[in-house]
């Protein structure tokens, strides 16, 4: 850090007229992110169209009574009808200076600060065009800042130009009213986004007659899926001694989605949330320096033969196992994660804490082929467990949810492709590839649905079954299944596809979502209502963590025997439990049965799954060892412990010291 106070975070953002809506979603996004200042893009050609004063007469008072506002007046000469001359004084300025009048007279109790916005659109050619241009600006910038000072009000000078030019202004005069000079986009005074240089440069020019600085413009381009590229433009911003920093956008524009457009904002244009919003929302400034803290490089260890295992997804909850298994082997291992999902950051902290310059960092996005390339350029295993995990999600947003689910996957096999020797790779699929399952006849038993086909009910659901995507979820997730396989048939990819179950364990942060046995426990220890969809009835085999990691293991020891199928892994029909049954043995374990709240059957829903993974046990002799209440226990125990509740009451002292001992 620079040692100063932290600068006042603000966000830059411009709305076109008669969108109220997306005003109030913009004011709700904004305070989510703890910010307190707005720059406003305010557009002289849209406010002499027949509505703009009744939009500005709206929208200045109504983000003033959120945030404080810096209203930006964003015009070129020409537009004020000021045509460029080669002599001083440049052609009548008073459209201009009538403007920024009526602004200050009928909104000026808003803002305090106004920011004159009177560069070229060419700045990048200003040597070209000084000589030229140069009285306009120089009269603009000179008489605007003296009207708004006369009139009770600061004025803010961006330049997005090079030194020359605001050194240019500077000499002249023309800066002399102005009590801030603001810098917007440094990539136009050095090639390297090195906010401090940039700050030096200002100061030095301004040493006589010095100014305050603020940062009007930082940003990052994320066109190329680096959201963490984003986290090191705000870190090198805030960390310059400026008094105000603006972050140049809220939302991407509202142009189709494609590699090229340009991708600016905390949010996608879809609505998605880049990992930068989602770091502030959650935690403020100091989340954002912890995700910063933990990228270390290299990622590659100079003894070839310690190739570190690369697990995608890393920092999710299978993840974090499968990492700890691995690095008390021996084996050091990268964690390739986006931190999307809430809570992962405590699992990666947890890892770095405890295993130190073992554990190697890459925040960025599954569909980032750059930082996939390098990461697997390192590794000497590959296991692939990002994703979009829940029905529900993908419902509600379908194109997010295939860019996570099956162009990620894509992505990753593609950079496996392009290697002479690729590493052997796991990927964890899901049992909704095999749709809902209504074909199958069920019957009521009790506290449970149970198939009415006894072979079934003696052994589960078998590989044998056809595929039917049910849900945007099952079809993402199925896509990439399906690429996995395909890719280890016609490209000889060292690739095999777990279709999981229900898996549960230490370090899960379930929701209503996914990760349903945590969720219900970590309900159940707050006294809180269980919402369950359907009627309880729903049955699902479950699998402890360790036995799943088992599992990961063998299928890499194996993978030239195994490689290029898919394999039903699960607890199996001796580890089950319907949605009821768990609510029981959570009242027996706490001693007071939870409340539940019921809501409507979601859609794709399966009445009953049971993984039948006798072909997995036949290819590697892998089996459950730990049992679905014995692993339930441990989790409680796990949950309680990580919220600092007292040890559990309702186990004997035997279970409750067998089960902390693991």
């Amino acid at each position: 850090m620079n040692g100063t106070i932290q600068p006042r975070i603000g966000i830059n953002e411009a709305f076109a007229i008669g969108d109220p809506k997306r005003v109030e979603q913009a004011i709700s996004d904004i305070k989510a992110l703890g910010v307190h200042e707005l720059r406003l893009e305010i557009s002289w050609a849209e406010y002499i169209t027949p509505k703009g004063e009744e939009w500005y007469d709206w929208l200045i008072p109504r983000l003033a009574g959120e945030f404080g506002l810096l209203p930006v007046i964003l015009s070129t000469p020409e537009q004020f009808g000021i045509e460029p001359k080669s002599s001083s004084p440049p052609s009548d300025t008073e459209p201009y200076l009538n403007f920024i009048k009526k602004l200050i007279e009928r909104h000026g109790s808003s803002f305090n600060y106004l920011e004159l916005w009177a560069n070229p659109e060419n700045h990048l050619n200003w040597d070209s065009r000084l000589d030229r241009d140069f009285g306009i600006f120089s009269s603009m910038m000179a008489q605007g800042s003296e009207l708004a000072r006369s009139l009770g009000k600061k004025t803010v000078l961006s330049f997005t130009g090079n030194p020359k030019q605001l050194k240019a202004f500077n000499d002249s005069g023309a800066l002399g009213g102005v009590d801030v000079i603001g810098l917007f986009s440094i990539h136009d005074f050095n090639n390297d986004t090195d906010w401090n240089q940039a700050y030096g440069i200002i100061k030095e020019l301004f040493s006589v007659t010095p100014k305050a600085v603020w940062i009007t413009g930082a940003g990052y381009n994320t066109g190329g899926y680096d959201e963490f590229g984003q986290i090191k433009e705000f870190i090198s911003a805030i960390d310059t001694p400026v008094e105000r920093l603006y972050w140049s956008s809220l939302y991407d524009g509202d142009k189709p989605e494609n590699e090229n457009s340009s991708k600016l904002g905390l949010k996608k244009t879809d609505g998605t949330e880049k990992l930068l919003f989602r770091l502030l929302e959650g935690g403020g400034v100091g989340a954002v320096r912890k995700a910063y803290s933990f990228q270390n490089y290299p990622l590659c260890d100079e003894d070839s033969s310690k190739r570190p295992a690369l697990i995608i997804g890393g920092a999710g909850f299978i993840g974090t196992n499968l990492a700890k298994r691995l690095l008390d082997s021996g084996t050091p291992v990268i964690i390739y994660d986006n931190l999307s999902r809430p809570g992962v950051e405590k699992n990666l902290h947890w890892l770095v804490e405890e295993y130190g310059n073992s554990v190697r960092v890459c925040v960025a996005d599954v569909c980032d082929s750059k930082r996939l390339r390098e990461s697997i350029s390192c590794a000497g295993q590959v296991y692939h467990f990002a994703a979009q995990v829940a029905v529900t999600k993908s419902l509600v947003n379908p194109f997010h949810d295939f860019n996570v689910n099956a162009k990620g996957t894509l992505t990753l096999l593609e950079v496996l492709r392009s290697m002479d020797n690729p590493p052997p790779l796991i990927f964890t699929s899901t049992n909704k590839v095999y749709g809902s399952l209504e074909n199958m006849n069920f019957i009521n038993q009790g506290q449970r649905y149970m198939p009415g086909d006894a072979l079934i009910s003696e052994r589960g659901i078998n590989e044998e079954f056809p595929l039917d995507f049910h849900s945007p979820y099952g079809c993402s997730k199925g896509a990439a299944d399906q690429y996995v396989i395909d890719y280890a048939r016609n490209f000889g990819l060292p690739a095999v596809v777990f279709r999981m179950s229900c898996i549960y364990g230490p370090h899960q942060f379930g929701n209503e979502d996914q990760g349903w046995v945590a969720y219900f426990l970590t309900k159940a220890i707050e006294e809180e209502a269980i919402t369950i969809y359907g009627d309880g009835l729903q049955v699902r085999d479950l699998l402890y963590i360790d036995d799943l990691v088992n599992a990961f293991i063998l299928a890499r020891d194996n993978i030239n025997k195994i490689k290029g199928q898919a394999f039903n892994i699960g607890g199996g029909p001796s580890n089950t439990s319907s949605l009821l049954e768990l609510i029981d043995l959570l009242g027996e374990l706490g001693g007071e049965r939870p409340k539940i709240d019921f809501n409507d059957k979601r859609t794709g829903d399966q009445k009953y799954y049971v993984s039948n993974s006798s072909k997995f046990k036949a290819a590697t002799g892998w089996s459950p060892s730990v049992s679905a209440r014995e692993g339930i226990k441990r989790l409680y125990v796990w949950l309680m412990m990580s919220k600092g509740f007292s040890p559990v009451l309702h186990l004997t002292q035997e279970e409750q010291h067998e089960i902390c001992a693991d």
